[in-house]
């Protein structure tokens, strides 16, 4: 298997993974950005035979016999080289499309943590996964939830499904105090630790603004029955609502290495020593409807999803951009989904049938979404 990202929070916790499992898994490429000590230690640890740093960083220490390649490009040729069977895809952003498409068009198992890449392009991946017949397993919790409850199924058995959100660090905060959020309380999660773009994106609800759009390309359900609930708790981790009025849930405790594992390990289940689930523990779990007015990306996803085309890779531009900025201290909490929501709105969507037309609507929501923040801080 190839791990990207494998200085990230989900990429260690796979290798984590990995090392309980020798028999079972053989690291033949790791890749990072720019951590080039982590990616060195991982490397003496799992002995990969290529190794890559797509940013602009010092080449690590690494191992014997360990190839290694810069860059982008660099990363496709160390793809080339390995012939991984399994791709764990764990880089942030749109970066990791490329590699998403890599994995799908020569037809090996994708665990997808990298929900960029079918918010980016969902039609491209979906029709090259059917013309190789590769398959994408969904790392994110949500996602691999609604995998284990659909088994079999046919999608006409399904009513809907139910993506779990817990709402948030600003869940019960008043609403006209989040022109004041800072940046330490936006990567404040109360359930999960993650990376600082994700993290913020769990605040705006931008994330699971992404996450009905990759389940939309995922399941082939329109945004009718994709709906999207708060559950502060983050046990139920999503629901598939049958046409019969039967519900099945996903529970467990709030660990990425169970989709992780699940992923990694399917189509068996693999033993891996964590704080079990005790359904004692929890007395009382809590739903609630997700309120656009506290959470306005996530109509912002359906909007996209109506529209078709390249909108989903505007979204994610702009919310790079945008979320970097406020990160950067140059834009306010609130303005992260105004600033997005104007460059989705301004865009007549345009159809996508190649990688260019993602990365042409990509620069052109990064450029207006840059101007916006200039025009603001000016």
């Amino acid at each position: 298997m190839a791990i990207l990202g494998c200085t990230g929070s989900v990429g260690r916790q796979a290798l984590d993974i990995v090392a309980t499992h020798p028999e079972r898994f053989e690291v033949v490429l790791l890749a990072a950005h720019e951590n080039a000590a982590a990616l060195g230690q991982a490397a003496a640890q799992h002995r990969p035979g290529h190794a890559c740093l797509t940013g602009r960083a010092e080449p690590p220490e690494l191992p014997p016999g360990c190839e290694f390649r810069r860059g982008e490009a660099g990363l496709l040729e160390a793809l080339d080289r390995a012939e991984p069977d399994v791709v764990l895809n764990a880089i942030t952003g749109a970066a990791g499309l490329p590699a998403s498409a890599w994995t799908l068009g020569h037809g090996r198992t994708l665990a997808l943590a990298n929900k960029e890449s079918l918010v980016l392009a969902g039609p491209l991946l979906r029709d090259l996964a059917r013309r190789t017949g590769a398959r994408i397993l969904p790392v994110d919790s949500e996602h691999c939830a609604v995998f284990q409850c659909l088994g079999q199924e046919p999608l006409a058995n399904v009513r809907r499904i139910w993506l779990t959100a817990s709402g948030g660090p600003f869940r019960t905060r008043p609403l006209d105090s989040f022109g004041s959020i800072t940046k330490a309380e936006a990567l404040r999660h109360p359930t999960w630790t993650m990376g600082p773009r994700i993290t913020v994106g769990s605040a705006t609800m931008m994330n699971k603004a992404f996450e009905v759009l990759e389940a939309h390309w995922l399941f082939d359900l329109p945004a009718e029955r994709i709906e999207v609930l708060i559950h502060p708790q983050s046990i139920v981790h999503s629901m598939v609502e049958f046409v019969d009025g039967s519900m099945l849930a996903q529970c467990g405790v709030p660990d990425m290495r169970v989709p992780i594992l699940y992923c990694l390990g399917w189509p068996d289940r693999l033993p891996f020593a964590f704080e079990p689930f005790d359904p004692r523990r929890w007395a009382q779990l809590e739903f609630a409807p997700c309120d656009p007015a506290r959470y306005p990306a996530v109509p912002l996803a359906y909007e996209v999803l109506r529209a078709g085309g390249d909108g989903g890779a505007v979204l994610n531009a702009a919310d790079e951009v945008a979320t970097a900025a406020f990160l950067a201290g140059e834009l306010g909490f609130p303005e992260i989904t105004t600033t997005v929501a104007q460059v989705v709105r301004e865009r007549t969507a345009r159809p996508i049938r190649s990688l260019a037309d993602v990365a042409a609507a990509d620069a052109a929501a990064r450029r207006r979404a840059q101007d916006l923040i200039l025009e603001r801080v000016r």
